[in-house]
């Protein structure tokens, strides 16, 4: 897994999106005290979910590579 550029960024966009797309789609209401990390796995399985972005086989899901995904999504925005 290649790291991106900007990925800092671009997982702080995909967060915020996120939480947005969430949200609007009446799926989750995020409270200001939820973790990033916790906001991360929640959107990933969301998006996954809704068939938005690819899923990766279970033993290869971990906190990184829902970030880097998150990241490559939020880069197609």
């Amino acid at each position: 897994m290649k790291k991106l550029k900007n990925e800092k960024e671009l997982v702080k966009k995909a967060i915020e999106e996120g939480v947005r797309y969430g949200e609007e789609r009446g799926a989750v209401v995020f409270e200001p005290t939820d973790s990033a990390e916790l906001k991360i796995e929640y959107i990933y399985r969301l998006l996954v979910h809704d068939k938005l972005i690819q899923p990766m086989p279970e033993d290869q899901v971990s906190q990184q590579s829902m970030r880097h995904k998150l990241a490559l999504w939020a880069s197609r925005l």
